[in-house]
């Protein structure tokens, strides 16, 4: 494997961990009533996109033309808006463990919408390592969980939207991703999204009694927007340039491996053979997705 492909698996596995610690995070924060699923949203959006655009202050300037200012405004509805927003609402609305399980979908819905847009083939290494990884994961999730929450069929379609609205940004946009940094994409993206959900979450902000929020709670806001949102999305789009879209969605299956292994350490769960060969499942399944062969390596072949 090439020096550039083990940074993207680095720079991936580094966000898909901060996103599998996200969900137990965002949870307990809804579950306390004091922040809505809005209002965590708004903050996620404002927050990020004021660290990208300070960032921004300090690496080489972009010209962005009209023309990709517009992509990145519908890049970022997918992409951030869809995407997070209907995540964060499924999350208010069912459980970590419903939610860990459809984030599994990801991998099948690119590997589709990879094979319509990009032309990339689905090849049986791709649908056998995607498998092996959905297998592990589904394992992972149903094995052993002692902590239910209230779970609901609207936020598991709200979840699955999210689900559906990443996997057409990861390979709709894929040109667009390959023509600028991660601070410059991530800046424009914020910022619309930013703007979009201004109008759905303006009451819900002015209703947090900001005062009577306790040090514990913010402190997991600041880990959303800090970590989840700004490190993870500085990160992403690093290993987007570098891998193919269908091995960059496998990382999802990281998530429900990270919850797992928090609630081990958190005294909420056990590590017994079943979450060893769970993660083994998952990691085998990352490894024969990137063994199979773009649309490149097989034109070149023949």
């Amino acid at each position: 494997m090439e020096d550039k492909n083990w940074k993207g698996h680095i720079v991936l596995f580094v966000a898909y961990v901060i996103f599998g610690l996200n969900t137990p995070i965002s949870k307990y924060i809804l579950v306390q009533g004091e922040v809505s699923a809005f209002a965590l949203t708004f903050y996620r959006f404002a927050g990020a996109a004021l660290l990208f655009w300070t960032v921004s202050l300090f690496v080489p300037r972009e010209q962005v033309p009209k023309r990709d200012v517009l992509l990145l405004l519908i890049a970022s509805l997918f992409g951030i808006f869809i995407n997070q927003f209907s995540f964060v609402v499924g999350l208010s609305m069912t459980s970590p463990i419903d939610a860990s399980v459809i984030t599994t979908f990801v991998p099948i819905i690119t590997m589709v919408l990879a094979a319509i847009f990009l032309k990339e083939p689905i090849t049986w290494k791709k649908v056998i390592g995607v498998l092996i990884g959905a297998t592990g994961a589904l394992l992972l999730i149903f094995h052993g969980n002692t902590v239910r929450f209230n779970a609901g069929v609207e936020g598991n379609l709200f979840c699955v939207l999210s689900c559906v609205g990443f996997a057409i940004y990861l390979t709709v946009f894929k040109r667009l991703i390959l023509r600028y940094s991660a601070v410059t994409l991530m800046k424009w993206m914020f910022l619309f999204a930013t703007l979009c959900i201004l109008p759905f979450c303006w009451k819900d902000i002015n209703r947090v009694n900001y005062a009577g929020l306790s040090m514990d709670i913010y402190g997991r806001i600041a880990f959303v927007v800090v970590m989840s949102t700004f490190v993870s999305y500085l990160l992403i789009p690093i290993g987007q340039k570098l891998l193919r879209p269908t091995i960059v969605s496998m990382y999802n299956y990281l998530q429900p491996l990270v919850s797992s292994l928090i609630a081990v350490v958190l005294g909420m769960d056990v590590f017994g053979w079943t979450k060893g060969v769970a993660a083994l499942l998952v990691f085998l399944g990352v490894y024969v997705v990137t063994q199979s062969k773009s649309r490149a390596q097989l034109t070149i072949n023949d």
